[in-house]
C-alpha cells in the first residue's frame, strides 16, 4: 500500500436468527431495523469490495497523525431497502479526527445490496469497525 498507514476492516453484526426488539415488533414494517436477517445486505463487490472502497477512500488525518492516534473507530448505520445509508454515527472512538474521516467514508459508500427479511427488502443495522494504525 502506498500509504503511510494500515487500514483493517471487520463486518460485524450482532443478534440472534430473529433478532427484533420488543418495541420494534409492533413497529409497520417499513421502519423496523433488522439486526440479524435471513439474507444479509451486500456492499457492491462483496466484502473484497468494500476493503477496497476504504483503503482507496479513507486518509488518515494529519490531526489524528500528529496527535499520533491509532485505534478502532466503531460506526454504526442502517443499510435501507434501497441499499443507501442512513443514521450514520460512532459508538466509540479513540480521536475525533478519526471518527470524522470513518463517518465521511460510510456516508459516501455506493449503494449496498439490501438486506431481505422473508423475501422482502428491509432495513438493517451494520456496525462496521474501522482500525486505524500508523506505521
Amino acid at each position: 500500500m502506498n500509504r503511510h498507514f494500515a487500514l483493517f476492516l471487520v463486518l460485524a453484526l450482532g443478534g440472534g436468527a430473529a433478532a427484533q426488539s420488543a418495541d420494534t415488533a409492533l413497529a409497520p414494517v417499513s421502519t423496523q431495523i433488522y439486526t440479524v436477517v435471513e439474507k444479509s445486505p451486500e456492499f457492491p463487490g462483496g466484502y473484497e469490495g468494500l476493503l477496497q472502497y476504504l483503503a482507496a477512500t479513507i486518509q488518515y488525518p494529519e490531526e489524528a497523525r500528529a496527535d499520533g492516534a491509532e485505534g478502532t473507530v466503531y460506526v454504526t448505520f442502517v443499510i435501507e431497502p434501497d441499499g443507501s445509508t442512513s443514521g450514520v454515527r460512532v459508538l466509540r472512538s479513540p480521536h475525533p479526527a478519526l471518527s470524522q474521516e470513518a463517518v465521511r467514508a460510510v456516508k459516501a459508500m455506493p449503494k449496498w445490496k439490501a438486506g431481505r427479511q422473508r423475501g422482502k427488502k428491509v432495513r438493517v443495522q451494520y456496525t462496521l469497525p474501522v482500525n486505524f494504525q500508523l506505521q
